[in-house]
């Protein structure tokens, strides 16, 4: 587990999640897919299932369903969960910020600039992470972590969703990371 802290900001502690934190986590997933259904309208609306619940086969991913390339990640604060966030590709060249969520409650404090350091230091080289225009707070926020881990090294793309012809392309941000974090 490691703690960071500056003035003015929110303690943060990163920890691998484990088996038992997975409720913790799916209940964290609900918040987030809450956040996202804001991004869409019509058809192309993130609404829930049926039941509530929402699509969570990247939780299950996460957490070694069908593979075990993906690690997930705990965010706790003040001994509260506050977010989470899944790695792909742990085992490949690139590795891949696939969902990244912190609570409102805890943004604008550095607590998810602090998470991503964190869980990026722990696997140097290569990275990538995804997301929509139409959210521009992820905009802004992507952006200042790419400059603030690979300053001026950084590359951002527009690739089309596979499979998904009907929805804008998501954003991609691409760097290189390879200092070692000091706690």
């Amino acid at each position: 587990m490691t703690s960071f802290v500056g003035a003015a900001e929110i303690a943060v502690d990163v920890r691998p999640a484990t088996p038992a934190d997975r409720p913790t986590v799916e209940r964290l997933w609900l918040m987030f897919r809450h956040d996202m259904s804001g991004f869409g309208t019509g058809e192309k609306a993130q609404l829930p299932n049926p039941d509530g619940t929402f699509r969570s086969e990247r939780v299950d991913a996460a957490f070694g369903e069908g593979g075990g390339d993906w690690a997930p990640y705990l965010f706790w604060s003040g001994g509260h969960p506050v977010g989470f966030a899944f790695v792909r590709g742990i085992d490949s060249a690139t590795r891949v910020l696939n969902s990244f969520f912190v609570v409102r409650g805890v943004r604008r404090g550095g607590v998810g600039m602090r998470a991503v350091r964190d869980v990026v230091a722990r696997y140097p080289g290569e990275w990538e992470v995804a997301f929509q225009d139409a959210n521009p707070g992820a905009v802004a926020f992507w952006r200042r972590v790419a400059e603030d881990l690979a300053p001026g090294c950084w590359a951002e793309e527009r690739r089309p969703v596979p499979g998904r012809a009907d929805l804008a392309p998501d954003v991609w941000v691409s760097f290189r990371y390879g200092k070692v974090l000091e706690a």
